[in-house]
């Protein structure tokens, strides 16, 4: 029979998982993929559709061996489902956030209470950096995903077990984090604090005896998962036996794994730098750990592990990320449903006190003004800060209309006040982070769209080169070649843009008339012609130009230019 209590809380989680869809789906099928992983991911998954090759990625002519395939093999499927949808490519996140929403309260429902579950949940949805992320069509949601599923079966089975499936299924779940990012082994992290525990006797831990084949099954089920992907892939690189394939092989395994990790070559940052992230970007879950701290001590003192091996795992994944130079704001976003299970099963007693739902509801409206301020500064001044992003985006009249999106940003915190009024404070800031994660992209997607996706760009060469014009892209960004309006010619992606240009110059050369070459402004070198080059605007703040057929020097021998990075 289903207490009262139950059932009311069951229909509360289930109106927080509509609440959920419709802040996470906000603006799905208003915008294309945006810089910099969405049109690489995207560009990937459609080549996967038209060439049928799903083992090896391709990212135009050149395979694409920086992510193992996962998440391009979800997005073709997406678009093979809906016939190519424009939002197909933001499917993955959206039920990948959902899904990760629904552990972390199933999670903290078996480990506590059902309102303890819908705490947790509610703490990771009000996180300004997980909604952030699950808007956007990049690898990490799935990743967080599968690392939240193999992180939920891990804690079932050594505090609520023996859950042998649970565990099998966690263990399999980090494998398929495996095939998705190549991090998804920080989930079996977990098994330190839960052995250290279990030798220092705390209670409530699972406890066996004779099962080391079981837990060995763990490691088979680990490895089972990253074989679905890995043995086919190695069978066919290896019985192909071309250099193209085997450095795929020896890339994909090695430089963008354990190399990658050892010796960053990209975003490197500061040993603190996650720390800076969390005060930045874990608005306003960060607010609550000082209240918590003295609670988490407790627990230390009671040695309660339901809340000290989310912690401890937390702990061990920002060392993790730290222990690198490279390191960007997304990569602890896994750690966010741990902590938020240690935190939640004290909110119920914060929210008792008088100054909790107070302070939840300054915040609301302190976020409300400042949004509103400064939006309306910005709209009615137009300081030098506000026309370069303005300028940026390429936007008229110093993009008045975007700082208007920033106002309704901020309006809609000031309604979820005036709605709840203090007494309901906490309820306030969830719903007033709800709806300006709605209003947000409802309003800037069609406003940004055509200047972030390139379509814009694409869209102006096309009318340039005319019904019988041929493209070739030199120095190419993936949106450029995922907007592209008719078949393009193209020499690589990191190949040396000289490189590139050499052969663009000779493909011209064969009908000078009809063929164009389109490329970044910086790969304009010394041979060309500038009278003769065609200006077609600014996409994400790079400049791209046309060159014609007549618009090189014949015969010369371009300086050397200077190397630019590609952002991964």
């Amino acid at each position: 029979m289903i207490s009262p209590d139950e059932r009311n809380l069951r229909r509360a989680f289930g109106w927080f998982m509509l609440f959920a869809l419709v802040v996470l789906a906000a603006g799905i099928g208003m915008r294309d993929p945006w810089p910099p992983d969405e049109p690489r991911f995207a560009l990937v998954a459609r080549q996967m559709l038209e060439s049928g090759q799903w083992l090896f990625p391709h990212r135009g002519m050149e395979l694409y061996a920086d992510k193992p395939p996962l998440l391009m093999w979800t997005e073709a499927v997406w678009m093979w489902l809906t016939g190519g949808w424009r939002g197909a490519f933001l499917l993955t996140s959206l039920f990948s956030g959902l899904g990760t929403l629904a552990l972390v309260a199933h999670l903290g429902r078996r480990l506590w209470h059902p309102r303890v579950g819908l705490y947790a949940a509610a703490i990771v949805l009000t996180t300004m950096a997980f909604v952030d992320m699950v808007k956007h069509g990049q690898i990490d949601p799935l990743s967080l995903f599968w690392i939240t599923l193999a992180n939920t079966g891990l804690l079932l089975h050594c505090l609520r077990g023996p859950d042998w499936k649970m565990y099998w299924l966690g263990c399999f779940a980090a494998g398929l984090g495996v095939i998705t990012k190549g991090v998804g082994v920080i989930a079996l992290l977990m098994l330190i604090p839960y052995a250290v525990m279990r030798v220092r006797q705390w209670p409530g831990l699972t406890r066996t005896q004779g099962d080391g084949w079981r837990w060995a099954g763990g490691a088979l089920a680990f490895l089972l998962a990253i074989a679905l992907w890995l043995a086919p892939m190695l069978i066919t690189a290896y019985g192909l036996r071309t250099p193209e394939y085997l450095a795929y092989v020896q890339d994909i395994l090695f430089h963008q794994t354990a190399d990658r990790y050892a010796n960053s070559w990209m975003h490197e940052e500061d040993p603190w730098f996650f720390l800076l992230v969390i005060l930045r970007l874990w608005l306003p879950t960060w607010l609550l750990i000082p209240f918590l701290v003295p609670r988490w001590r407790e627990a230390l003192r009671l040695r309660e592990p339901r809340v000290w091996m989310p912690l401890v795992w937390f702990v061990l994944i920002l060392v993790f990320f730290s222990l690198p130079s490279g390191k960007r704001a997304i990569y602890i976003v896994p750690g966010l449903p741990m902590l938020a299970l240690a935190m939640a099963p004290y909110i119920g007693d914060l929210l008792k006190t008088r100054w909790m739902p107070r302070l939840a509801f300054a915040i609301t409206l302190v976020t409300g003004a400042v949004f509103v301020g400064v939006g309306a500064w910005a709209w009615m001044g137009a300081p030098a800060a506000a026309r370069r992003i303005a300028a940026g985006y390429e936007l008229p009249d110093n993009g008045r209309a975007l700082w208007l999106c920033v106002i309704a940003a901020g309006i809609a915190f000031m309604v979820a006040a005036a709605v709840c009024r203090p007494r309901r404070g906490a309820l306030a800031l969830m719903l007033g982070v709800g709806l300006a994660w709605i209003v947000w992209p409802v309003a800037t997607y069609p406003l940004l769209n055509a200047n972030q996706s390139a379509a814009q760009l694409m869209s102006e060469a096309d009318a340039r080169i005319g019904p019988e014009g041929q493209l070739a892209l030199v120095s190419w960004r993936e949106e450029v070649l995922y907007q592209a309006r008719r078949p393009v010619v193209e020499f690589g992606f990191v190949r040396d843009a000289a490189l590139q240009m050499a052969d663009a110059r000779a493909w011209q050369r064969a009908d000078p008339a009809h063929r164009w070459i389109l490329l970044n402004e910086d790969a304009l070198d010394s041979c060309v012609i500038r009278e003769k080059v065609v200006d077609v605007g600014i996409a994400n703040r790079v400049r791209s130009a046309l060159l014609p057929g007549d618009g090189s020097r014949v015969g010369c021998v371009p300086e050397a230019l200077s190397a630019a990075p590609v952002a991964e």
